[in-house]
C-alpha cells in the first residue's frame, strides 16, 4: 500500500507541475478542440465553392452552355473576365480555375474540327487543382457532346455495377479525418507529456529530490505514466463525445468505452515509448528531434495515412512490431466498423507485449541515468 500511495502522490505532482506549464496547457486544448476541427474540414477532398472565371471570347449558346454547367455547391459561379484579367486573378489568388474558350469554338466544333479549350489552374491550391482539372474536362466535354447530337443520351453499358459505401455512405471526409486526428494525437500528446515530464526534471534539478526520497524508479516512472496517460485519455474522451459526435455530428459506430480502453492500454506504451526516449536525450531541443524523428513514421506507415496493403512487404512487417499500427487497426474496427472485443483481441494483446518491452527497457534506462547522476 506504501508504494501504490508513492505512485500516487508522485503522479499529483506530476499534474501540478503540467497544471503551471501554459505551454503543455495550450497544446491540450488546441490538440483535442480546434486541431480535430481543423483536420476535419480544412481539406476536404471533394470540390467545395471552388472560384473559376472564364474568358467567353466566343460568345455563342454552346459557350454560354459551358458556363451555366459550373454551379453550387461544387463551383462559385462563374465570372467572366477578359484575356488580361486571367494572370493577375491566378496571382492574387481569386481564382483557383481560369477556362479560355477561343473564338469561333462552336464553329469549329460543328465543323468537324478539334478547338483547343485553354484551362489555368492555380496549382498551390493542389487538393482542388488536382480534383478539380478532370471535373471540368468531364463537364466541358459532356456539354459539347450533347450540343453536337441535339440531345441527352445516356449509353447502355453490357454490366450494371451496384455500389454498396458501408460504413461511410456520402464519403464525407471529416467523418475520417477527424476520428484520425483524435487516434494520431493520442500518441503524439502521450509521448511528449510523458518524455517532457522526465527532462523537465532533470533541467530544473527536482530529479535530485527524488534520490533522496524513498522511492524506487519503478514508482517514479508509474507515476509519470498514470498522470500523463490521465490527462490525454480525459481529452480523449472529452473531444471523441463534444468535438467529434457533438460539433461535427460524426457517428460513431462501435462502442466507445471499448475504444478508450484500448486507448487506455496504448497511453501505457506510448508513455512508456516517450520516457524511454527521453532518458536518450539530454535536453527537450534533442528530445524535440527525436520525437520527430521517431512519431512521423510511427504515423504515417501505422495504416491511418494510407492503408498498410499498398506498401511494400517488408514495410508492413517491420511495422508489426510499432505500438501504433495495432492501435490504428483496432480503433478503426471499433469507431468505424462497430467491431467488438472478439475482433480487436489480437490488436489488444500485441499493445500489451509490446507495452511490457518498452516499460521493461525505460526502466532499465532510467535507473542506469539515476546511477549515472549519484
Amino acid at each position: 500500500m506504501s508504494r501504490l500511495s508513492n505512485v500516487g502522490h508522485l503522479g499529483v505532482k506530476e499534474l501540478w507541475s503540467l497544471a503551471r506549464d501554459p505551454f503543455m496547457l495550450v497544446l491540450i486544448i488546441y490538440s483535442f478542440t480546434f486541431q480535430i476541427h481543423i483536420a476535419a474540414t480544412a481539406m476536404p477532398e471533394q470540390l467545395n465553392k471552388v472560384p473559376i472565371s472564364i474568358v467567353d471570347e466566343d460568345d455563342s449558346p454552346l459557350s454560354a452552355r459551358i458556363t451555366s454547367a459550373f454551379f453550387p455547391p461544387q463551383f462559385m459561379p462563374p465570372q467572366k473576365v477578359s484575356l488580361a484579367e486571367v494572370d493577375a486573378g491566378l496571382d492574387a489568388g481569386v481564382y483557383t480555375f481560369s477556362l479560355n474558350i477561343p473564338p469561333n469554338f462552336q464553329r469549329d466544333v460543328l465543323a468537324g474540327r478539334s478547338p483547343a479549350v485553354q484551362l489555368n489552374v492555380d496549382a498551390t491550391r493542389m487538393s482542388q487543382a488536382f480534383t478539380g482539372s478532370g471535373h471540368i474536362q468531364q463537364i466541358v466535354l459532356g456539354e459539347v457532346n450533347e450540343f453536337v447530337q441535339h440531345f441527352r443520351v445516356s449509353q447502355a453499358q453490357p454490366v450494371e455495377l451496384a455500389l454498396r459505401v458501408r460504413f461511410n455512405p456520402a464519403l464525407t471526409q471529416s467523418w475520417f479525418g477527424s476520428v484520425m486526428k483524435i487516434i494520431d494525437n493520442v500518441t503524439m500528446l502521450a509521448i511528449i507529456l510523458a518524455g517532457a515530464a522526465l527532462i523537465r526534471e532533470r533541467e530544473h534539478g527536482t530529479i535530485e529530490h527524488l534520490l533522496v526520497m524513498p522511492v524506487k524508479p519503478a514508482e517514479v516512472m508509474l507515476a509519470k505514466v498514470w498522470s500523463t496517460g490521465l490527462v490525454v485519455f480525459l481529452g480523449t474522451a472529452f473531444s471523441l463525445q463534444y468535438i467529434v459526435q457533438g460539433l461535427l455530428k460524426v457517428p460513431i459506430e462501435g462502442s466507445v468505452p471499448l475504444f478508450l480502453a484500448v486507448a487506455g492500454l496504448h497511453l501505457f506504451v506510448a508513455s512508456s515509448l516517450g520516457i524511454l526516449m527521453a532518458t536518450v536525450a539530454r535536453s527537450m531541443p534533442q528530445f524535440g528531434l527525436l520525437t520527430i524523428l521517431i512519431l512521423l513514421p510511427m504515423q504515417m506507415l501505422s495504416g491511418g495515412v494510407t492503408p498498410r496493403e499498398s506498401m511494400p512487404a517488408f514495410v508492413q512487417h517491420a511495422m508489426e512490431i510499432v505500438p501504433t499500427t495495432h492501435f490504428v487497426a483496432a480503433a478503426q474496427a471499433i469507431l468505424y466498423r462497430g467491431a467488438g472485443f472478439d475482433v480487436v483481441w489480437p490488436q489488444v494483446l500485441a499493445l500489451a507485449l509490446i507495452g511490457g518491452i518498452f516499460f521493461v527497457i525505460a526502466l532499465r534506462r532510467f535507473r542506469k541515468t539515476i546511477t549515472q547522476m549519484t
